[in-house]
């Protein structure tokens, strides 16, 4: 019997440099998606080693930026394309762990704002370090011109009406496309 040699798994890195793969080379998705899988894993890591061990990915919708102070937790459900139960539902386990409180809105007593407690604070000045330590690695390796031509791309394409129209869609819209009439 003869057995064919297994092919080594491609890392998404590979895929970059490999146009053969069955597939064909990445499409922007895939070309956007790869670094920022290696952004979130390294803020996850980065957060556990500073002590911030009760963090999960799971927890990230709530602590991206902007931030969740200040906000309501619907606004912070609509801006996560999720919905509003899912996220109370995250807001309360962060609650419990420290990160943060759901008080009273001053302006309307039916409605909850977030607020980051100390230890939110001190989680989010650690995502904020641990990314710019990101940025200076990738300083390093690409240049400072091409990393600032990097950030004024992106900047461009966060202005384009592709992704503006995206952001102003409500949650819903954009979770699931309509389907046409039969």
């Amino acid at each position: 019997m003869t057995t064919i040699p297994a092919r080594p798994v491609a890392l998404s890195s590979d895929l970059t440099l490999a146009p053969e793969y069955p597939l064909g080379p990445p499409l922007i998705g895939a070309l956007l998606r790869m670094p920022l899988d290696a952004v979130v894993a390294r803020i996850l890591a980065g957060l556990h080693d500073a002590g911030f061990t009760d963090l999960v990915p799971a927890h990230f919708p709530v602590l991206r930026y902007p931030g969740p102070q200040n906000r309501r937790p619907s606004e912070l459900a609509a801006e996560a394309r999720m919905t509003k139960q899912a996220m109370n539902y995250l807001l309360g386990q962060m609650q419990q762990l420290g990160y943060l409180t759901r008080d009273d809105d001053p302006d309307d007593q039916r409605f909850k704002r977030v607020r980051l407690t100390d230890r939110g604070h001190a989680a989010a000045r650690a995502i904020r370090d641990i990314v710019a330590q990101i940025e200076a690695e990738l300083e390093q390796e690409l240049g400072p011109a091409q990393l600032d031509q990097l950030r004024q791309l992106l900047i461009q394409l966060n202005a384009t009406s592709f992704v503006r129209e995206f952001h102003q869609q409500p949650a819903a819209t954009a979770r699931r496309p309509r389907q046409p009439a039969a």
